[in-house]
C-alpha cells in the first residue's frame, strides 16, 4: 500500500491543508482521515488524481531521524574508513525533511554539497529493546531519502550535526510502501541523468533487523521516526542548479533540484 501525504486543488473540495491518502497503480489517491500511523487507515469518500495534488514529504518525524553511517563495504572504503563492528548512528533534525520536487537549498556555509541515496524505514509505533526477530512488528513501511551533506563540513568538523543537519538536507519520498520487503533492490542515485550511484540493498553490511535492534537499544523510537540505512559507494558534489533523483526498485522515485548557493 502506497501512503502518500499531499495538499490538494481547491477544486477537490477538501481545502487545502495537507492530507494523507493511499495511491493506487491508476494514478488515484483514495483520501484518508487523519494520520495512518495514529488512526489507521481510515477511507473517506473522496478520490483525487495524482496530477491534481502536490506530494509533500510523505512523513515528518515527530521527534528525529537516525541515520546509519558507512553502511555499505564499498562506500566505507571510498571514505578511507574501516569496515565498523557495530553501525554508527548519528541524528538529522526533523526539520531537515523536505519532500519530492522540493529544493535543496545550498548553505552559505559550505562550498560542497553531496548527494547520498538511501533506503528509509519509517517507525509505526513507540518501541525500545527490539528483538531482531520482532523488526518487522515496529515498522509501518519504507521510503526514499537523500542524506545530503556539506561534505567539506564534515571534514572541517569531525563529526556529523552541522554538515548533515542544515534545513532541506533531508529529501525523503514520494511516499511510504507498506508492503516493501528489503531484499536486492537497487538503489540507484542520478545527477543530471547520469547514474552516479548504484548499489543493492543486500550488500548493507547491517540488515533492517540488525539496526532496528541496534538502534533501540540506545534510544526509543516514536510513531512516525526514520531511519536511514546507509548509502552505496559513488558519492559525490551536487552543482547549483542541478536536478539529483534517488530511486529504489518498488519504492519509486524522490527527484529534488539544488538551489543556487546563498549569498
Amino acid at each position: 500500500m502506497r501512503i502518500v501525504r499531499f495538499t490538494p486543488n481547491e477544486s477537490i473540495g477538501i481545502g487545502t491543508d495537507p492530507h494523507f491518502g493511499v495511491l493506487n497503480d491508476k494514478d488515484q489517491i483514495l483520501v484518508l482521515k487523519g494520520d495512518p500511523i495514529y488512526s489507521g487507515i481510515i477511507p473517506t469518500e473522496t478520490k483525487a488524481a495524482l496530477a491534481d495534488v502536490r506530494l509533500l514529504a510523505p512523513i515528518i518525524p515527530r521527534s528525529k531521524v537516525v541515520c546509519i553511517g558507512k553502511n555499505y563495504a564499498d562506500h566505507a572504503a571510498e571514505m578511507n574508513s574501516a569496515v565498523p563492528d557495530e553501525p554508527i548512528i548519528f541524528l538529522k533534525p526533523n526539520t531537515s525533511v523536505i519532500g519530492p520536487n522540493d529544493t535543496i537549498q545550498w548553505p552559505r556555509m559550505s562550498e560542497r554539497v553531496d548527494f547520498e541515496g538511501e533506503l528509509a524505514i519509517v517507525i509505526g509505533r513507540i518501541c525500545k529493546d527490539v528483538p531482531k526477530e520482532r523488526f518487522s512488528d515496529v515498522i509501518f513501511g519504507y521510503t526514499i531519502a537523500n542524506d545530503v551533506t556539506a561534505r567539506d563540513l564534515q571534514s572541517k568538523d569531525g563529526q556529523w550535526t552541522r554538515a548533515k543537519g542544515f534545513d532541506t538536507f533531508c529529501p525523503i519520498g514520494p511516499w511510504v510502501e507498506t508492503d516493501f520487503v528489503p531484499d536486492s533492490q537497487l538503489v540507484q542515485t542520478t545527477l543530471n541523468g547520469e547514474v552516479k550511484q548504484s548499489g543493492l540493498v543486500s550488500s548493507m553490511i547491517f540488515k533492517v533487523p540488525e539496526i532496528i535492534a541496534f538502534v533501540t537499544q540506545v534510544m526509543t523510537l516514536l510513531p512516525g521516526d526514520v531511519i536511514l540505512t546507509g548509502t552505496p559507494s559513488g558519492i559525490g558534489p551536487m552543482p547549483e542548479g542541478s536536478t539529483v533523483e534517488v530511486s529504489i526498485d518498488g519504492l519509486g522515485v524522490l527527484t529534488n533540484k539544488v538551489s543556487a548557493k546563498s549569498e
